[in-house]
């Protein structure tokens, strides 16, 4: 069936209006009509063909919130009408160690919600900035949100679980020291989910301006990185770094915070690599540095259910379809608190 969309036909074009189409409900297939979808900047760079293997048309979004409008024959766990969501994942082998693990998102033939082959037309998937979608039942998560909060619950379907999996990893509760790096899109989640799970948490920003917005959040205490002497006065003390930045930075001037045995995971994807850090602020104290990728299924909606029963969700600034552009070009600029959403509705015309 055609649906309407916003999409782009190459890179260095606008995204616009078009239609695509869907496939009908097959027997495992839950049929989605999308309410809201969020933009994340890994849309931007996808649609503007940054990263290697666009292809076009794309249609982005990995964020989608919507209503439940046909289920196929086998389908049990889902009715019309229920709310649910769809994150960065619509396929998987199903049958590899990870997949068995409830790890979906590091098997190696996971299938995006867009820009990865499928057999439905075109060859690529096409992800939320659309009115509907059609997802294998596996992928599909229930949303517990009170209706009004739906809009600002997209965003958690990556930078929710982006955040949520590697403090979850490193068993962050009470009685840990967590840092955050960076108070944007991925940041803010990280603020507010470290805080909800009870760790004392210190988020650091380039900019003084932002200290109290970053109270606000979740935050115990607020550290500006230019300041060596802010730095300084928290030498050795965490336990775990969740480093958001999108940008290449001095990794080694976060390392030497940690603890013995502390970590920093990286979660922020910058277009150029970070320079290496120096071994030795590594080895002297036994830290590691590694790296997250959004989460499994599973977890996923565990975050759901954690981010519904703690009243989380993102701060959001709500967008039509025809304001997508515009809101890329602020996106850029970092002229959002803290992430865009599209009302889907607005797509009809």
């Amino acid at each position: 069936m055609l649906v309407n969309a916003y999409g782009a036909h190459a890179g260095d074009q606008p995204l616009e209006p078009l239609q695509i189409t869907r496939r009908a409900p097959g027997a495992h297939d839950v049929q989605i009509d999308i309410a809201f979808c969020g933009i994340c900047h890994s849309d931007l760079h996808q649609v503007r063909a940054e990263w290697h293997g666009t292809q076009f048309p794309c249609v982005p979004g990995h964020e989608i919130v919507g209503r439940v409008a046909a289920v196929g024959a086998h389908v049990h766990g889902f009715r019309p009408g229920d709310v649910v969501g769809i994150g960065c994942i619509v396929d998987s082998c199903k049958h590899c160690a990870d997949c068995e693990d409830g790890l979906e998102n590091y098997c190696d033939g996971m299938i995006g919600t867009y820009n990865f082959p499928t057999p439905d037309a075109p060859g690529w998937t096409l992800g939320g900035y659309s009115q509907q979608i059609v997802v294998h039942e596996r992928y599909v998560l229930r949303i517990r949100h009170p209706e009004e909060q739906l809009a600002a619950v997209a965003p958690l379907l990556c930078a929710g679980i982006t955040t949520y999996s590697p403090l979850r990893h490193w068993k962050v509760g009470p009685g840990k020291k967590v840092g955050v790096v960076g108070i944007g899109g991925l940041g803010h989640m990280g603020i507010k989910l470290a805080h909800a799970l009870g760790a004392h948490v210190v988020a650091f920003t380039t900019s003084d301006s932002k200290r109290e917005a970053a109270r606000q959040l979740g935050a115990d205490d607020v550290v500006v990185s230019r300041n060596a002497e802010e730095m300084a006065a928290h030498a050795k003390s965490f336990d775990l770094i969740l480093n958001t930045v999108a940008a290449p930075h001095d990794l080694d001037a976060f390392l030497v915070l940690l603890k013995r045995d502390g970590g920093m995971t990286l979660v922020g994807a910058p277009a150029t690599p970070h320079t290496s850090p120096n071994v030795f602020n590594l080895i002297m104290k036994r830290r590691t540095l590694a790296g997250s990728m959004i989460g499994g299924i599973a977890e996923t909606q565990e975050m759901l259910d954690f981010c519904a029963e703690h009243g989380i969700v993102a701060d959001i600034e709500l967008v039509r379809a025809d304001q997508i552009n515009e809101s890329y070009e602020r996106m850029l600029k970092g002229d959002v608190k803290y992430r865009f959403v599209i009302d889907n509705a607005t797509l009809a015309g």
